[in-house]
């Protein structure tokens, strides 16, 4: 009888499908930014591993400035579409539009970078943010650029010193957002900015990784 029972358990995880390993594309808290590359756009916002609560992480100190920390990297999303994060904000900056050129400043972004389409192949990404007035869960293109859709997790004070983590599956997001189906990344981006309102942000990102949906 107990053999029988083992068979049948056997065949039964035979059968279950495979699931695959959460790949790792932050590992702050082991101290490694191997393969993140600064990018600047106006000034040095400084990143730096720092230990906070017996927990490393990344620290981003941007004191008027934008620059973001990038890591090209071909991504297939068909075993691994979900983006899983954490970060902490002091407080977002004191904005009064973010939809605008000069209110386009977060304390926190998170993106995701998309192939493009046609002759041109310019890139499409997703911009995950800690808003300081849009409401969560609203999303707009950037004042910027079309290319790039602003999308608020986060946002106002309230929750300014705590840990948040998301989990969102892009592919999802980019059909939402763009009414596209993507099913690859060519890279992924941190950034702490506050160029345009000349105040300053400060905020924490904790590992991430994309994991099995």
């Amino acid at each position: 009888m107990k053999r029988c029972v083992f068979i049948v358990f056997a065949a039964v995880l035979i059968s279950l499908p495979a699931v695959a390993d959460p790949l790792m594309l932050g590992r702050f808290s082991a101290g490694d930014i191997d393969g993140w590359q600064v990018r600047e756009f106006e000034g040095h916002t400084r990143y730096r591993i720092v230990e906070i609560e017996g927990r490393k992480v990344l620290e981003a100190d941007s004191d008027s400035s934008a620059s973001s920390l990038y890591l090209e990297r071909e991504i297939d999303l068909s075993e691994t579409p979900v983006l899983e994060w954490s970060w902490r904000v002091e407080k977002p900056p004191g904005v009064t539009d973010e939809r605008t050129k000069d209110g386009d400043d977060f304390a926190a972004r998170v993106y995701v970078v998309a192939p493009g389409e046609g002759i041109f192949g310019i890139p499409i990404s997703i911009s995950y943010v800690w808003a300081g007035q849009a409401r969560v869960g609203e999303f707009w293109p950037n004042p910027f650029t079309s290319r790039v859709m602003m999308f608020a997790l986060d946002s106002g004070k309230q929750a300014a010193g705590t840990w948040r983590t998301h989990k969102r599956d892009v592919r999802v997001d980019f059909l939402r957002l763009f009414g596209r189906e993507v099913d690859k990344l060519e890279g992924i981006a941190i950034m702490t900015d506050s160029d345009n309102s000349g105040l300053g942000a400060r905020a924490w990102y904790g590992d991430i990784a994309l994991r099995p949906e």
